[in-house]
């Protein structure tokens, strides 16, 4: 028996893997498509900026952790990234990125939810919405620390990098589950089911909810293992 020829055996497998590629890059093309599509559909049922300062507070912080915080965590996804082709090293530095642009974002929804309620008069860190909001900010930053003490291990001092790893995916999850559980209560306040009710009130209640579940999904099921693996 003739064994079978390798040409036509390496081309079928070469088509296989493009295809695969095109598959997966079609995938996450779309995922990012519905991303920024729910984060255009929140910003103008939420608040549309104006002249007011406080509606600027919703849309940087709806940019800050809708868009930019959850494009950084998925950047290591291989099923719902566009950018699965770059190198680890790349990707980490992408990921960076979009952690600056969260910081920088909230930083300034901050300011002008601070300015718009001083301006009025108005008490701050009074409903659970702020007070989730303010610890959500707090462990963002700590967040941040970690991943600069995992860029530069030997500075920060501390040898047992896989473990620290493990603390920061962890605690990654529980930040964005946090971030997520502030937008939720922003939409619970009588200001926004005001403006938007019925049936429109629970499609926005639907779209921050998704992206949640499919980190959720990608760090439990996928990251967490690993690296207890390596520990």
């Amino acid at each position: 028996m003739q064994p079978p020829p390798v040409g036509p055996v390496l081309a079928s497998a070469s088509a296989a893997v493009k295809e695969h590629r095109l598959v997966r890059f079609a995938w996450s093309g779309a995922v990012l498509v519905h991303q920024v599509w729910d984060f255009t559909v929140f910003l103008r049922v939420m608040s549309p900026p104006g002249p007011s300062l406080f509606s600027w507070h919703p849309v940087f912080m709806a940019l800050a952790f809708c868009l930019c915080m959850a494009e950084a965590i998925l950047l290591f996804s291989p099923d719902h990234s566009p950018f699965f082709f770059c190198s680890r090293k790349a990707r980490i530095r992408l990921h960076w990125v979009g952690q600056s642009l969260t910081i920088l974002c909230a930083f300034l929804g901050l300011v002008f939810i601070i300015s718009s309620r001083t301006r009025s008069e108005l008490p701050h860190l009074v409903s659970w919405h702020s007070c989730v909001g303010a610890l959500t900010l707090l462990a963002t930053i700590g967040q941040s620390l970690c991943g600069l003490s995992l860029l530069c291990p030997r500075a920060a001092r501390f040898s047992r990098v896989a473990r620290l790893k493990l603390y920061h995916l962890t605690c990654g999850l529980a930040v964005y589950l946090m971030a997520t559980l502030t937008v939720l209560l922003g939409m619970c306040t009588a200001w926004f089911q005001a403006q938007i009710k019925g049936a429109a009130w629970y499609l926005c209640l639907f779209l921050p909810i998704y992206p949640a579940l499919v980190i959720m999904h990608q760090i439990s099921s996928t990251y967490l293992p690993k690296k207890k693996m390596e520990i």
